[in-house]
């Protein structure tokens, strides 16, 4: 049975679910920091948290049953994302859940600043009628600016249109069809776009593009008595140029609902004239905060339960329909990543995968973190999953290269694997019979048909009358019994290429009786899991 640690306060609808969700068993445990937090979460299969609790690298530290962490919420900035990669744990968040409100509130912010809401109620409540000193203006016909067109950029732009204002946005990732279709007048860049706006919106996360997206060299470019809205994150505006272009006048008002460190009780803007700010309050509505709960425990009852990702921040997303079309693939890719490592258990320097057919156009990614998890498996202390496992290559200097042709070749789909060891390369290809047979296809471009499964030896040698019998003979005498056999080879009495699955693994003397034989040029014994077994990461 999976257990679950809640780590914040989560709405009772999200608990509701946990307490109806099959198989599922759960705990709140609030205000953990340090040892404490690191020895709940070592006791856990998954958890959810908002933003109170910092899931650090030393939380993380020697954790072997952690599998995921839901943020209920969009920004994962308090939970360290390598560390969690590093440790194979899956982190997703709730990027749908809060959008209508943060949005709501990006506008609320705006007319609060056009109208003098905050200075004007301070008035009266100091006993003043100062109707003339809040002159405000009207937000119709003006031009707003939208850094981020996801679903919370969006859904400002679709709320200032109706509100008459002209929209300008700036996305990389938007093409100009889809923006024109929105009503929406896409820029090439910010620069471009600030000395024609009135308001401007940012709606990204803080990266090393985003940060100080105004600045001071920003404040010449921007057009004189523009408002500035910030409910994404603290440290897009550089808010000692804010301040600086409140006191020229250059910027008329500036509306902050996050800053750079929170809790955040003293700033230099706070009490400025033109500024309205709130305590990060975008996701603050009884509405928001029930969807992103509900959404959390979805993501993270339908991980534990099927293996399903969505929402992942640390690895491809794996709905599903997907995972049930891909499982066996997955299944063929990791046996292949096992192969490989038991073929060339030392010095591995590089792994060219090829994908052809059906599964080219899938997500070829989950299947090279199958490989990577297979090579991996057994030759590390640390647990090793999807989430992992390409990181963990690339860490010891494996370079992976991966090569998709949707075109078939033999089989409907198949993979091939390419590995290099100094001088050394060795290639071998699979594909899967039905939904669950994974087979071996070819060993260095000598196309057969083995199973892929227990133990094997293969072996290498000329294509002469007598080594088919030689070697059952030698393995009879050793007490090893061949379930299977196939052969390959290029052209008859060549080169060739023997695969046997044996009932047992075969012990030292008998790989060496074999490499003994004439005619045998290399044979090595490999041990990969039995028929139908599967890791834990593709078991669900």
């Amino acid at each position: 049975m999976a257990s679950v640690i809640v780590l914040d306060k989560l709405a009772q609808e999200g608990l509701d679910m946990l307490d109806a969700a099959p198989g599922i068993t759960y705990e709140v445990i609030t205000g953990l920091t340090g040892t404490d937090l690191r020895d709940a979460l070592a006791k856990f299969d998954g958890a959810i948290c908002r933003s109170g609790v910092k899931i650090t690298a030393e939380s993380l530290e020697g954790n072997r049953r952690l599998k995921a962490i839901v943020r209920a919420g969009v920004g994962t900035d308090n939970i360290d994302k390598a560390a969690a990669t590093k440790q194979g744990i899956v982190v997703m968040n709730t990027p749908a859940g809060n959008t209508l409100s943060t949005a709501e509130h990006s506008i609320a912010l705006m007319l609060a600043l056009s109208r003098n809401i905050a200075p004007a109620y301070q008035s009266l409540i100091e006993g003043r009628w100062d109707r003339g000193k809040f002159m405000g203006t009207q937000v119709a016909g003006k031009t707003l600016g939208v850094v981020g067109l996801g679903r919370i950029g969006l859904a400002v732009a679709e709320r200032a249109l109706g509100l008459e204002m002209r929209v300008l946005g700036y996305d990389p990732f938007m093409t100009e069809e889809r923006a024109q279709k929105l009503g929406i007048e896409l820029i090439a860049t910010v620069d471009e776009m600030l000395p024609q706006i009135d308001y401007l919106s940012v709606h990204t996360p803080l990266t090393d593009e985003t940060r100080n997206l105004i600045d001071m060299p920003q404040l010449e470019k921007l057009k004189p008595g523009v408002r500035l809205i910030n409910c994404a994150r603290g440290g897009i505006y550089n808010e000692a140029a804010l301040v600086e272009g409140l006191k020229s006048g250059k910027i008329a008002g500036v509306a902050l609902d996050v800053y750079p460190d929170e809790p955040c009780t003293d700033n230099p803007l706070f009490g400025m004239p033109g500024v309205v700010c709130t305590p990060h309050l975008g996701a603050s509505t009884e509405e928001a905060q029930t969807s992103v709960a509900t959404e959390a425990v979805e993501l993270l009852t339908a991980f534990l339960t099927t293996g399903a990702i969505r929402h992942a921040v640390n690895i491809a997303s794996l709905d599903p329909k997907t995972l049930e079309a891909l499982r066996g693939y997955l299944d063929v890719a990791y046996r292949l990543g096992r192969l490989a490592a038991s073929a060339q258990p030392s010095g591995l320097s590089s792994c060219h995968l090829v994908y052809r057919g059906e599964i080219a156009q899938q997500d070829t990614k989950l299947l090279t973190s199958a490989f990577s998890a297979g090579v991996l498996e057994g030759a590390l202390t640390e647990p090793v999953n999807l989430v992992n496992a390409g990181m963990m290559l690339q860490s010891r200097g494996i370079e992976v290269v991966e090569e998709s042709n949707a075109e078939m070749g033999a089989f409907r789909a198949s993979m091939t694997v390419e590995i290099t060891a100094g001088k050394t390369k060795q290639k071998f290809a699979g594909t899967l019979f039905g939904k669950e047979m994974p087979r071996l296809v070819a060993v260095d471009d000598q196309r057969l048909e083995a199973y892929l499964d227990g133990s094997m030896l293969i072996f290498h040698h000329q294509d002469v009358p007598g080594i088919i019998g030689a070697v059952g003979t030698t393995f009879g005498e050793h007490g090893v019994n061949i379930a299977q056999m196939a052969v390959g080879r290029t052209k008859p009495g060549g080169e060739a290429v023997g695969v046997l699955n044996l009932d047992g693994e075969p012990s030292p003397e008998a790989i060496r009786a074999i490499e003994a034989l004439p005619h045998i040029t290399r044979a090595q014994a490999v041990c990969l899991p039995k028929a139908g077994e599967l890791p834990s990461w593709l078991a669900g």
